[in-house]
């Protein structure tokens, strides 16, 4: 069998760590690099029910998307969580590596996985990375076009079952912003949280921003600066990109479940590519199972 520091190996290679963003700490977390990988399971968070299903289900390594650790840390004993998920890891041996930021701008990472399966064509990062190394575009976020116009109403749904089916159920919903009876092709994804791109989704003339964790005050300016855009435009002053219509328009998804949607290709990639590495087979397994922390979501 592979030994977790071949495993590795290949993992930094369709998921490699220079891409990812310069607060962002992902790759191996946890683990004995001499210790054999037989079984390797996915989920979207490390939580202390997600190890405890690793751990019973005799993983070797847990890949997960989101960090165990975002900030420094100064000590991994008994007093936290994280250091009791740290010893119970390497107590029953298995290992933790997590493809974060550096999953997000990889081909056939995340921001490719929701655009795919949102059925955007003629993609192209939302904010490119120079790689010579690799032979496709590669970057944060993903810009594409709809087959043909539909309402922002019936891609919304569409967004919705998509992330729902396709990557995590969760009490969320999706929430939207906009003329939900407008037209919409172009349409800008970013898994994760998205408000920091609002100028680069601007300029991308893009109809439609599908994202997660949109905070009040930085989406109300710029819906806000959406509209006036489209007010001048349509008195005949160039602000902003396109027609009198108001873009971008916003969807908000459940930022782990958007996410989620990466698995359905790591499923098949991460396996299929440590057997070419080292001629051995994994097996794999994503749990499915619900770590946003929400049991509820109350509308009306």
């Amino acid at each position: 069998m592979p030994n977790l520091k071949q495993v590795i190996d290949v993992l930094e290679t369709l998921y490699p760590l220079r891409y990812a963003e310069q607060w962002d700490e992902p790759g191996l977390i946890v683990g004995d690099l001499s210790h054999d990988v037989h079984r390797i399971v996915f989920a979207a968070d490390p939580t202390s029910a997600i190890v405890d299903k690793a751990i019973a289900a005799g993983a070797d390594l847990l890949i997960t998307h989101h960090p165990l650790f975002f900030r420094s840390v100064h000590e991994v004993g008994g007093l936290g969580f994280r250091g009791d998920i740290v010893r119970r890891l390497y107590n029953h041996g298995c290992g933790l590596w997590v493809g974060h930021t550096n999953a997000d701008s990889a081909w056939r990472g995340v921001g490719q996985a929701a655009a795919d399966y949102f059925g955007l064509e003629q993609q192209r990062p939302l904010v490119p990375l120079q790689d010579d190394q690799s032979e496709h575009a590669v970057g944060l976020g993903r810009i594409g076009v709809l087959p043909e116009p539909m309402t922002l109403r019936d891609f919304a749904q569409r967004v919705f079952t998509e992330v729902s089916e396709h990557g995590m159920a969760t009490k969320l919903g999706v929430q939207v912003c906009g003329d939900l009876d407008a037209e919409v092709r172009s349409v800008a994804v970013l898994p994760g949280s998205g408000d920091s791109l609002f100028d680069e989704v601007r300029a991308s003339g893009a109809d439609v921003y599908v994202t997660s964790d949109l905070r009040h005050h930085p989406t109300t300016d710029a819906i806000e600066q959406a509209r006036y855009e489209a007010r001048m435009r349509a008195q005949g002053i160039q602000l902003g990109q396109g027609s009198a219509q108001t873009r971008p328009y916003l969807i908000n998804t459940p930022h782990a479940a958007i996410e989620s949607m990466w698995f359905n290709y790591a499923l098949d990639d991460v396996p299929q590519a440590i057997e070419k590495a080292t001629g051995e087979q994994v097996s794999v397994e994503w749990f499915h199972d619900t770590t946003d922390p929400w049991a509820l979501s109350i509308t009306e």
